[in-house]
């Protein structure tokens, strides 16, 4: 087998604390130091560039749960204030024009009559000054509103609003007979409403009987653009939604042309997303996910007539991510987050031209961004090889660390973090974040923790990560921990994303055992310990490996067992419809080639952990009970099954995510080292 060398790596032993302070690591990472780490979801910088707010969120001990406040930084002293204290979450800022205001969506439960809004705890428009004063509800609407946006003058803020209909010709039988449940008759849709914050009069704008996931106001305010579907359905997505245009003059709405993400995209499951009007109001872009294949930018141009679609050009081996922004006063250059070989940064594309610009360069991995002022500097939610999530201000070539929001993470010793690539299915390289202990010695044999991530249309990222699935926790016990962005992840180029198309249960799996080979030959990794892990997708591809007994433990988390199972019952179905390539009644030999279950056999020997939340709607938990019962019962492997009491595809209670997380090393301990 070919192998190529280690392209990048990571030891530190001293580390800057407060901007400034030099502090020994002398600190032994351990599972309960994730929930000591502040996160961030979003950040929203002042017109004038001067300040960012950003919403972080925390873990509540005593309350079983994690919360997001608001929060300000100043972009040049980089002092940071605290704007929100209460118990629910704050999110979605938006600045007003004059920098006087910040709007947020809150959950409120304080300061008037708790029974009735706004004061009830349900979702409304609330604004506060950067500088924690004034704290006022803009919105006071029975039940709560689904989103909202800002005007771009200020003066007006438009929201959405849900509410439940009839439908259908039965609904004369369903009232009869209400004491059952039933799978249809009624829909979710959204009426969209303006505020005039000068009179604070409220009118209705569009009541479409469509339910409105998402909106963008043009600047002039003569057009709404949205992503509507008949009901509020997740599955209503994959497919079946629309960016339906109102304009306001008329009256009128109608729906945008979709050939470009129907008839000419490589599926017919598009998901469409992030609405975004240039500062003009004459063009819109917004994105289509697929499941397995590119993510798109498309661009309607409203200069003539009629609307123009086109597909903004992509950089070669870039990846869409999402989070478009327009440049400010720049009419045909858009800016996203896109993966590229494990990082994630800022780019910008000339739509006339397709020439393209890095605006944040180096190993760094961008969640979300917005710029500064009417110019090219930003500020990024970054993380490096040495800090999870801070803000970072991008002038031009220059980037500083406005945020430290985890000072303790400066004592901690961190893993070395290497980049490793190898050949995988069919000769193509593949490659991997690999995780080695902080004092590891080259010679060194360690046990292996294969973590597989999920999606799979999504990528590991080359940044220091804390998590609940092992990273950083076991490297800190000794183990060398590989994460393989295998065939289908995003940042290699779109043959590696489209290759698994009809491949899944088959190439990811042969370039995962070829990584952990090329780890085993170079004699980093003992093949007699190895363990192997993975959640959604990840538990898919470990339920996938048990029976190779390649490894002496497995912790799979809501993995699919049976395609088929899969397809009929979660509630993104497009998902399977890609990947399989048809319908089971069409190629049944494709979900069972996909199904991990069909390669069980008598003589499985691998230890499997399961977990599962109670209430997954994206991997039911049927999988995880009968992969228990056909490993426990019928095959007699040591499995346990842990189902966490209302938890949905994610984990969100503080004490579930510390059970996973400590259940793990417990059955590592265990299975692989033999404690």
């Amino acid at each position: 087998m070919k192998t190529w060398s280690i392209l990048g790596v990571l030891t530190l032993l001293f580390a800057t604390v407060a901007f400034g302070q030099a502090v020994e690591r002398t600190h032994d990472i351990v599972p309960e130091d994730y929930f000591s780490q502040v996160f961030l979801t979003d950040c929203a910088v002042s017109p004038d560039g001067e300040m960012t707010a950003f919403v972080d969120y925390r873990w509540d001990k005593v309350n079983d749960r994690r919360s997001q406040d608001l929060w300000m930084v100043d972009n040049e002293t980089m002092a940071t204030t605290r704007l929100t204290f209460d118990p629910g979450n704050e999110v979605s800022p938006q600045w007003s024009p004059d920098n006087e205001w910040v709007y947020f969506l809150g959950h409120i439960s304080h300061g008037g009559d708790m029974t009735k809004a706004p004061y009830d705890g349900s979702s409304q428009v609330w604004r506060i000054n950067p500088d924690g004063n004034g704290l006022m509800p803009v919105t006071s609407v029975p039940g709560g509103i689904y989103g909202y946006e800002l005007s771009a003058d200020g003066e007006t803020l438009y929201y959405t609003l849900a509410k439940e209909i009839s439908v259908g010709e039965w609904q004369d039988m369903r009232a009869t007979y209400a004491n059952v449940t039933y799978a249809e008759g009624t829909n979710e849709v959204c009426e969209l409403w303006k505020l005039n914050l000068m009179t604070w009069r409220a009118d209705k704008v569009f009541a479409p009987d469509l339910h409105i996931h998402e909106f963008s106001v043009s600047p002039n305010e003569q057009k709404v653009a949205m992503i509507t579907t008949e009901s509020g359905e997740l599955i209503e997505l994959e497919g079946w939604s629309n960016v339906t245009i109102y304009d306001v003059a008329t009256g009128d709405s109608y729906d945008l042309y979709d050939q470009l993400w129907r008839d000419d995209a490589p599926s017919p499951h598009g998901w469409l997303g992030e609405p975004t009007w240039n500062d003009s109001g004459n063009k819109l872009a917004f994105t289509v996910d697929f499941d397995g294949y590119p993510a798109e930018v498309i661009v309607s141009d409203f200069t003539e007539r009629a609307a123009n679609l086109m597909r903004m050009p992509r950089p070669e081996m870039v990846h869409v991510a999402g989070h478009i922004h327009w440049l400010p006063d720049r009419d045909d250059e858009i800016a996203f987050v896109g993966h590229n070989l494990a990082r994630q940064r800022v780019y910008s594309v000339e739509l006339a031209t397709g020439n393209y610009k890095t605006l944040t360069n180096g190993d760094v991995v961008i969640d979300n961004f917005g710029f500064a002022g009417d110019g090219e500097d930003l500020v990024a939610i970054q993380s490096t090889l040495t800090y999870y999530q801070d803000l970072v201000y991008y002038d031009g070539n220059k980037s500083t660390r406005i945020t430290k929001l985890n000072p303790q993470v400066d004592s901690w010793k961190l893993p070395q973090i290497k980049l490793v690539e190898w050949e995988g299915a069919n000769g193509d390289m593949v490659s991997g974040i690999l995780e080695l202990p902080p004092d590891y010695e080259p010679g060194q044999k360690l046990p292996l923790h294969l973590t597989l991530h999920g999606g799979p249309t999504v990528a590991e990222p080359y940044c220091f990560q804390l998590w609940i699935y092992g990273r950083a926790s076991f490297a800190a016990k000794g183990w060398a921990m590989l994460s393989p962005n295998y065939r289908g992840s995003l940042g290699y180029g779109d043959e590696f994303l489209t290759g698994l198309i009809g491949h899944e249960n088959d190439w990811d799996v042969q370039d995962i055992m070829a990584g952990v080979d090329y780890l085993i030959e170079e004699g980093i990794v003992d093949e007699d310990k190895m363990g192997v892990s993975g959640w959604s997708n990840g538990g898919f591809l470990t339920n996938a490996l048990i029976a190779s007994n390649r490894f002496k433990a497995a912790s799979t988390g809501a993995g699919v067992l049976d395609m088929t199972m899969q397809l009929v019952m979660e509630d993104t179905p497009g998902h399977v419809v890609n990947f399989m390539q048809s319908l089971p009644w069409e190629n049944p030999e494709a979900y069972i080639h996909g199904s991990p279950i069909f390669t069980f056999h008598d003589g499985i020997k691998t230890a499997v952990l399961i977990h599962v939340g109670e209430n997954d709607p994206r991997v039911p938990a049927a999988h995880s009970i009968g992969l228990h019962r056909m490993l426990k019962h019928y095959l007699g492997v040591n499995s346990e099954l842990i189902i966490y009491p209302g938890a949905g595809h994610n984990l969100t209670k503080y004490t579930h995510r510390l059970a996973k997380a400590k259940w793990d090393h417990a059955w590592f301990d265990k299975y692989v080292l033999g404690k």
